[in-house]
């Protein structure tokens, strides 16, 4: 049985890093996928592909992976550069910026 172990990443359409502090262990597809002709629902066989196990840290995924003989493949996260700015979203609205506010 494989699996990953990854940190998700946050939400695109929002700010914030809320659910990106925990460690995520996915097991990864064994069976095809198939279409059933009738309805046109896709089904899989694999039952393990709906599990997914939260951490606290990336050691204790590991930890269970190796407890219960699952190979599982760490992929780390890329960190992004915070964008803060000195005075924030008061900058926008400062009477001494350096040039006119134009969209």
């Amino acid at each position: 049985m494989r699996a990953r172990i990854y940190q998700p990443a946050r939400n695109a359409m929002q700010s914030g890093a809320a659910k990106t502090k925990h460690w995520v262990l996915e097991f990864d597809q064994t069976s095809a996928r198939s279409v059933d002709p009738l309805m046109g629902w896709t089904s899989s066989a694999d039952t393990q592909t709906q599990v997914k196990l939260r951490f606290d840290s990336k050691d204790a995924a590991l930890d269970y992976a190796k407890d219960h003989g699952i190979e599982a493949q760490v992929i780390e996260p890329k960190k992004r550069k915070a964008n803060l700015r000195s005075r924030g979203y008061a900058e926008n609205f400062a009477v001494d910026r350096r040039g006119p506010w134009t969209h």
